[in-house]
């Protein structure tokens, strides 16, 4: 019986962080310009554990992956799977207006009142 608990009950900790979000961090930490050395001194944590945790082959506690999120300037938030559309589609736009050459950013949901909309028009004629 007791084995039949055991095939229902899920392990407590991941054998690894999805590759998706080690190659995130690992994309953070070069935007920002750090080696995983200067994370670690930040961290608190040796350069072999950075590396480790970049590679897959440790799992950071929670505490710990959240502390090397911000470090980073960036944060783990709860999404409801309805909104990760729209904010994954959010995320694209902000990475899209960073890059070198991008267009000067606007807000999505700006406003734009009338004497800017007879500007644009004077523009484009």
């Amino acid at each position: 019986m007791r084995n039949d608990i055991k095939k229902h009950v899920r392990p407590l900790r991941l054998e690894e962080l999805p590759a998706e979000i080690r190659e995130e961090l690992k994309e953070a930490r070069n935007n920002k310009g750090w080696s995983q050395r200067e994370l670690g001194r930040h961290l608190g944590l040796p350069q072999m554990h950075v590396s480790g945790i970049e590679s897959g082959k440790i799992v950071p506690r929670f505490d710990t992956l959240l502390d090397y999120v911000r470090a980073l300037d960036y944060d783990l938030v709860l999404v409801p799977r309805s909104l990760v559309p729209a904010v994954l589609a959010l995320i694209r736009e902000h990475k899209a207006s960073n890059k070198p050459g991008a267009e000067e950013q606007r807000s999505l949901y700006a406003v734009i009142d009338e004497a800017e909309k007879k500007e644009r028009r004077s523009d484009e004629i």
